[in-house]
Parts: structure tokens; C-alpha cells; sequence
């Protein structure tokens, strides 16, 4: 038995319940990036059963962006969470139907504490709606649920619209990658960002411009990292990479390979850089110049090599 045609059904009523939110949209969207933007405040996100577990998926993606942010169970609310509220915070509260009686309850509170109420409801005349500040219409024809009960589209539709909002408030306070890696500094993506070149420097090996061919491979094979330098840490004349010796090996005379020295082999005028660079640019740097290596070079010393087979990030 197939269940695509399930599938794709409940596919595109998604679909469609996310199209008939975006035609809606109207400066009123303006309205909440410009309120949130001003408020010295928190946004404290509200709502209850799934509208809450998509509240907090929103609140979520408000702090690892840059907007401070909590979410608040709106029972736990009525039983002493309210304290946390500050008068600067915004409240947003999520509510398909409008009427969540555990969020409405909340509305004098919030009248009173004089926070900007912002909201989400399906119904733009119902009591959540016409007690905010701001309203956003999430409003559906129908679920994806057969029964056209489940909440299933009205989530869909909450959950990209408040995606919307994240977006727009990341792109108006000019939020970059490394903003973002520094809310993540535990993740790949963390390390990757906010990692230096100095953090996975490995020693480097020297050879000689006069060593044989023999000595330049037994000296790369003990690096460990496919790549020996030629001169010194104060005099850097080229470096050989285990590329370079497959190649020698390749074109060159078998009986004439081993009468070549280093400075047969070398690569003059290597790619450099300092370690208090980012991983990031310097993976980018190698994918630029199409190499593998990078000598690390401090004050014109060389104290190191990063490369594909040593980084983390």
C-alpha cells in the first residue's frame, strides 16, 4: 500500500496555508520588526498546547539571533511566572483560535504592567486579536488533519511566519556569521567561525636546498602532514609537498629521480598565512589558490603549517 498521495496532499494544503499567510501580510508586519527593534526589552513568547511548542521554537531562534528572548507557559504564568515580566518587555502570544483561555487570562496583566502585546491568532475578531497592539493573521481554510482538527497547517503557518520575523530582525540589526557563532561556540559551525589558524597549527619539518631526493622523502613521510619546508624559520625558500614527489615521479627520469635535491622539487614563494587568522578565511583562502597548505608566518617566522589534514573546523 503507498501513502505518496497522503503525503503530498497534506503537502500541499501546507503549502497553501502558508500561501494564504503571506498574501496577507501587510505593513502591519512592519509594524512588529520596527516595535522590537526599539524595545530595550525581552520578547516573551506565550502559548499554549501546540501553538506553544511552536512559541518555543520561535524563542529559540529570537536568542541564537541576536533578539533576547524566554518563553513563558502561560499556566505557569498565572501561578507567579508574571514576576519575570518587565514593563520594557513585549508579550507575543500565539493562539490559533484566539480565545486560549489560559493566554486570555493573561490580558489584564499585561493591560496593567503596560507591556506592548503582539499576537498571532487565526481570528482576527476574537479576544487575544482585539486586546493587542499588533496582530498577525495566521488564519487557515482548512488544517491538513483529514478531520480538519489536528493542528497540523496553523503550526506549519505560525511556525514560518515567526521564521519571517527572525529573518527580518537579523537582516535589520545586520546580523553576521560570526554573531551567530558566538551564540554557538559549542557546535561545528561555532568552531568553525570563531576558531584561528593558531588553535590547529602543527609543527612544521625543514629540509635543506641541497638534500637528496631520499632524504626529502623520509623526512615528509615522518611530517604527518604531506608537507616539509625548505631553508629555515628565518629564511623560508619553498616548500614540497607529497604531491610534488608523485609528480617528479611520474615525469621525470626514474634512474635521474634520485639526483634531484630539494631545491629540484620545491614550490617557491609559498601561500602564507598568520595564525591569528580565522579557520574560516583560511579554508577559504586554500580553496581560492587551490592548495592543501598554508605556512603559518608570524613577525616573519615561520612557526607551523594549517592544512586539510590537521583542521577541525
Amino acid at each position: 500500500m503507498s501513502y505518496l498521495l497522503d503525503a503530498k496532499n497534506a503537502i500541499r494544503s501546507e503549502i497553501q496555508g502558508i500561501t494564504e499567510m503571506m498574501n496577507k501580510l501587510d505593513n502591519n508586519f512592519n509594524d512588529v520588526i520596527d516595535i522590537i527593534l526599539s524595545s530595550k526589552g525581552r520578547v516573551v513568547m506565550c502559548g499554549m498546547g501546540k501553538s506553544g511548542h511552536i512559541g518555543k521554537k520561535i524563542f529559540a531562534t529570537f536568542v541564537s539571533t541576536g533578539t533576547p528572548s524566554l518563553f513563558m507557559h502561560p499556566a505557569e504564568a498565572y501561578h507567579g511566572d508574571l514576576g519575570m515580566i518587565k514593563k520594557e518587555d513585549i508579550f507575543f502570544a500565539i493562539s490559533n483560535s484566539g480565545e486560549t483561555s489560559e493566554v486570555s487570562q493573561l490580558l489584564p496583566f499585561i493591560k496593567q504592567n503596560g507591556n506592548t502585546l503582539i499576537s498571532m491568532t487565526g481570528n482576527i475578531n476574537s479576544t487575544i486579536a482585539q486586546a493587542s497592539d499588533y496582530h498577525l493573521d495566521i488564519g487557515i481554510e482548512h488544517e491538513a488533519c483529514p478531520l480538519n482538527l489536528a493542528p497540523t497547517t496553523s503550526t506549519t503557518v505560525s511556525l514560518v511566519l515567526g521564521d519571517a520575523i527572525a529573518i527580518s530582525l537579523m537582516k535589520a540589526r545586520r546580523f553576521k556569521a560570526e554573531n551567530f557563532a558566538t551564540y554557538h561556540p559549542g557546535g561545528a559551525l561555532g568552531r568553525k567561525l570563531l576558531s584561528t589558524v593558531k588553535d590547529y597549527i602543527k609543527d612544521i619539518h625543514f629540509v635543506n636546498e641541497d638534500d637528496d631526493f631520499i632524504n626529502v622523502v623520509s623526512v615528509i613521510s615522518n611530517s604527518h602532514c604531506g608537507v616539509v619546508a625548505v631553508g629555515d624559520a628565518l629564511n623560508l625558500k619553498g616548500i614540497i609537498t607529497d604531491g610534488d614527489l608523485r609528480k617528479k615521479l611520474l615525469m621525470e627520469d626514474k634512474q635521474k629521480i634520485f639526483l634531484l635535491t630539494a631545491k629540484n622539487l620545491m614550490t617557491t614563494n609559498p601561500k602564507i598565512i598568520s595564525s591569528n587568522v580565522k579557520c574560516s578565511d583560511a579554508n577559504y583562502q586554500m580553496e581560492v589558490n587551490g592548495v592543501n597548505s598554508l605556512i603559518v608566518v608570524d613577525n616573519n617566522i615561520v612557526v607551523g603549517i594549517y592544512n586539510n589534514f590537521n583542521r577541525k573546523a
